[in-house]
């Protein structure tokens, strides 16, 4: 019985640090390129034109954990415009998809990050099925 309880003690000890070892999702949004690229376990995955902040507005830079998904919302400042596939990673400002996708790849937002809907999609899922604790993102210049 002994041996059962110390095999039960290892197995408990190895689960509980199988977090560090869980799998993780990078998006790193480069502004100078109004590019994503988004990695899963250190692999990248995508590379997906963005549009972040147009001239008198700013995307906030740095590195950042989601603070909550919303499969779809609608802004509170900008006139209820959709933002489906929401990932908000600072405040306000999120990543989720847009409906004008010819201004992706060149700034045009007022901060978010916008992506093309199917993107947005998979990113969403990524962040949901791994868990925002499990996500970075990282904004740079």
């Amino acid at each position: 019985m002994k041996i059962i309880g110390f095999c039960v003690a290892i197995a408990a000890l190895m689960f509980s640090l199988a977090p560090a070892d869980a799998a993780s999702v990078e998006a790193r949004i480069s502004l100078s390129s109004q590019r994503m690229y988004v990695s899963v376990n250190g692999a990248r995955k995508y590379t997906w034109p963005v549009s972040t902040a147009r001239s008198g507005y700013r995307t906030p830079t740095g590195t950042f954990r989601p603070q909550r998904l919303e499969k779809m919302w609608h802004s509170t400042k900008y006139d209820n415009a959709p933002m489906p596939h929401s990932v908000f990673f600072y405040g306000g400002y999120a990543i989720h998809g847009t409906n004008a996708v010819k201004s992706l790849g060149r700034p045009a937002s007022h901060g978010c990050v916008r992506l093309a809907p199917g993107n947005a999609a998979t990113l969403y899922s990524l962040v949901s099925k791994y868990g925002m604790g499990n996500t970075r993102v990282v904004v740079t210049r």
